[in-house]
């Protein structure tokens, strides 16, 4: 028996983070994503990745980060799915075992970011398959909010103007203007 008091959560709007090699063909990347998820929606301006040098070990130096929306909205639960086919493109993409491309999903709300990780953490919730979800920014008072765990680059003006409109057509879309669900 169902219980009457526990409603299916709304469905969310696909967001990702990308960052990459200087000279990577783009254009190529976004359509492996595209042919995965759905069509692209939005790609935010292209700027160098300047928050860390995390990734340069493996990357190099000299990397590009830009954030991607995606067209029709997705189950909540799919987010560990989604980041293991991002795994199977970054290592799709990998020369001699390092990636060219990393691909951080996440799943936007009207109430929050949430990004999928492999790496566990104190304010991480294990989610299945080795996932776990990194609640990033919260929604409040008209804006985006971070905490202080948020990445550098999620706090920038950049991704917190990007998820702002992403936000918005999101809100258009669970209220059937350009669903496609």
């Amino acid at each position: 028996m169902a219980r009457r008091d526990i409603k299916p959560p709304k469905k969310a709007l696909l967001i990702s983070g990308l960052i990459f090699k200087k000279g990577l063909d783009l254009r190529e990347i976004l359509s492996e994503i595209s042919k995965n998820f759905s069509e692209i929606m939005d790609v935010s301006e292209i700027v160098p990745f300047s928050w860390t040098d995390y990734y340069e070990r493996e990357m190099g130096k000299g990397l590009l980060r830009c954030f991607l929306s995606f067209k029709g909205l997705v189950d909540q639960d799919e987010l560990p799915d989604i980041k293991h086919v991002s795994m199977d493109i970054e290592e799709k993409w990998s020369i001699e075992g390092k990636r060219t491309v990393n691909i951080d999903p996440g799943i936007l709300t009207a109430e929050r970011l949430v990004l999928a990780t492999t790496k566990n953490y104190t304010h991480r919730i294990y989610l299945r398959k080795g996932i776990y979800a990194d609640l990033t920014l919260i929604y409040q008072n008209k804006s985006f909010k971070e905490l202080p765990w948020t990445y550098p680059d999620y706090r920038s003006t950049l991704c917190l103007d990007f998820l702002m409109g992403a936000r918005k057509k999101y809100l258009s879309m669970l209220k059937g203007k350009g669903s496609r669900d």
